[in-house]
């Protein structure tokens, strides 16, 4: 069967669509891409069933509605699969309706984690053939695809269309093996469409997932464990195996491990310790998500020796009832040692964090910035990012929120869950949400911040990084500017 898969237009004058690979979504004034790593190993998967399989990322690749429409009538593909979130569903619904009366023959499947908390209103709300949901969507469309091309029953997980009448089965199972998963084809999914990241330093460079997706998989207010409510890991050889391919046959200076919260313990050890045999700690650099709280000073150690650079934490709150609110089950020392530890290691911090929490006042949320701010200007973190608190469907905290009248609108206004605004009532006015999310992001213009930068340049490729970590950070102060939020009302 011919297959597209990939991501349709998604416009906006608000900016470009970071959609995919993405736990949380947001309208950009800076051009990103990333690669979206279970996406990418569907279209592999379909293409080793024997698919006739075209890849087409329509926000990467800035396509707009007629180039693509042109597309798939050039194509004439059985189906078109793609991947949507909670503040784009209803373009996309109006999409599908857009296609339906052009291709009325094309199948039509939607994934992604806000079909997946609600998939019945999506079959109710738009003519898609199929829903399918869960995490494991590239083992799940291929289970799809067989039981189609064999007319045998549509497995678990996945909603279907039959004369007209919703039927099939939303509960669907990770029970998959990871290690079975084919390695993505790069060249099949244009790898070279996603070197758009500032935060990655080593090109080309390219994400992984040695696991799905957090071990941890408890904060609140996080989408994901709607997709991957129980957490598979790869085995350390599998992985290794895929950096040795990529630094091998694409020259890789830097992979990012994106699984939700790198895997610790024995696995890592061992993770590490095959970086280092195999020489690979010293050809290419590897970045992870990482929990605070989760290592040590050795297990930091061990890491920059296996060549890992930088690691991306959640600091959340500088508020320990936030902490605790989120499940977090972290202290605020735990954050600041943490960081230390890490640093003294040799290795980059990254923080995120999250204005904007009902129960925090003002007060509160500038504790944050406080944080962010010391940690930032003495050294101890390199890089940050502040978003505004926007919980999706299927997360706890959206239940809480609609349980308790706690939306500052409809919930079902999803368009408005694009992080340009609050979603939630809370202490702070939403401009002061926004202001302080802008004033996070003013650290980096802070001498004190400059100069811990400017110390940390060894090479000519640091200027560069620095020069594209400067463009992004006026990029997101564009995104929580005034003139936006004007725009928006």
């Amino acid at each position: 069967m011919k297959i597209v898969i990939g991501y349709p237009p998604t416009v906006s004058e608000k900016g470009l669509a970071l959609l995919s690979q993405n736990r949380q979504f947001q309208w950009f004034s800076h051009a990103t891409s990333i690669f979206p790593v279970v996406l990418g190993s569907a279209a592999t998967m379909l293409k080793a069933q024997g698919h006739d399989v075209t890849w087409l990322d329509c926000v990467a690749e800035g396509i707009d509605m007629p180039c693509f429409t042109t597309r798939i009538q050039q194509a004439q593909p059985d189906f078109f699969i793609f991947e949507t979130k909670t503040p784009v569903i209803k373009q996309h619904w109006q999409l599908v309706k857009d296609l339906k009366s052009h291709f009325p023959q094309m199948k039509i499947v939607m994934l992604g984690d806000h079909v997946t908390h609600l998939p019945r209103e999506t079959m109710e709300a738009a003519p898609v053939d199929y829903v399918v949901c869960g995490g494991d969507f590239d083992f799940a469309l291929a289970a799809l695809l067989d039981s189609i091309q064999n007319d045998t029953p549509i497995p678990h997980g996945v909603l279907s269309r039959k004369d007209g009448v919703i039927c099939g089965n939303d509960q669907f199972e990770l029970a998959s093996v990871l290690d079975t998963a084919p390695m993505i084809d790069r060249a099949l999914t244009k790898w070279e469409l996603y070197q758009r990241e500032y935060n990655l330093q080593g090109k080309p460079f390219m994400y992984i997932m040695s696991g799905r997706d957090c071990w941890h998989g408890q904060c609140t207010f996080c989408a994901w464990p709607t997709l991957f409510p129980r957490f598979r890991v790869r085995s350390p050889q599998n992985v290794i195996d895929e950096v040795q391919m990529l630094v091998d046959r694409y020259g890789v200076k830097e992979i990012f491990d994106d699984s939700g919260t790198l895997n610790i313990g024995k696995w890592l050890s061992e993770f590490c310790d095959k970086l280092i045999a195999s020489g690979l700690s010293n050809k290419t650099m590897y970045s992870c998500n990482m929990r605070f709280g989760a290592l040590g000073l050795e297990n930091y150690k061990l890491m920059k020796k296996a060549g890992f650079r930088l690691l991306k934490f959640g600091l959340e709150s500088a508020n320990q009832e936030t902490l605790d609110r989120l499940k977090k089950k972290i202290t605020v020392e735990d954050i600041t040692e943490g960081c230390k530890m890490a640093k003294q290691a040799g290795l980059n911090v990254h923080l995120t964090m999250i204005v904007g929490y009902p129960w925090e006042t003002k007060e509160d949320a500038l504790r944050t910035l406080a944080l962010a701010k010391h940690l930032m200007q003495k050294g101890y973190a390199d890089v940050l990012q502040a978003t505004t608190l926007v919980p999706y469907p299927g997360t706890p905290m959206h239940e809480e929120a609609v349980k308790n009248d706690g939306f500052l609108f409809n919930p079902k206004d999803y368009d408005r869950f694009d992080m340009g605004e609050p979603v939630l009532k809370a202490k702070m006015k939403p401009e002061e949400v926004r202001e302080i999310c802008n004033m996070i992001y003013k650290i980096f213009l802070t001498p004190q911040y400059v100069w811990q930068r400017i110390k940390s340049i060894r090479h000519p490729q640091d200027l560069a990084f620095l020069a594209r970590g400067a463009k992004a950070v006026l990029g997101h102060l564009r995104d929580f500017g005034k003139e936006k939020d004007r725009a928006r009302i």
